[in-house]
């Protein structure tokens, strides 16, 4: 099984991907930047209101298949500056509480939509 997941509930992709990958047991999901999905444009407010803005649209991804950011095994946080690490992080761990996926934070040298974060995920369904 591969089906495409697709939500309003979150900003549509910017480019050829999906916004998530569902094989039945793992769903792959694409990063997630601070884009309001209402308005396309990205959130303003810096790095904590884009960090919350991504969390929100890969929860909507999940929703969109039944799942939630509790069934995420694994992240990847793309940071412009890995000096945004602390604050980002406050906000990553009020949504995923402990235990929590494994992560990956790299710092990008830019990121789409001058983004300052962006976060992709696997989730697993149980």
């Amino acid at each position: 099984m591969r089906r495409v997941v697709e939500t309003e509930k979150a900003p549509k992709p910017i480019g050829p991907y999906s916004q998530a990958i569902d094989t039945g047991g793992i769903v792959f999901c694409a990063g997630q930047i601070g884009l309001d999905p209402a308005t396309g444009k990205l959130v303003d407010g810096g790095v904590t209101a884009e960090a919350e803005r991504a969390v929100a649209n890969l929860a909507a991804v999940l929703e969109a298949v039944g799942l939630r950011l509790t069934d995420v095994v694994k992240t990847t946080l793309f940071l412009v500056d890995l000096a945004d690490g602390p604050a980002v992080g406050k906000i990553y761990a009020a949504h995923f509480p402990a235990p929590h996926p494994a992560r990956s934070t790299v710092q990008v040298a830019a990121l789409p939509a001058g983004a300052h974060v962006e976060l992709e995920a696997i989730a697993v369904r149980r």
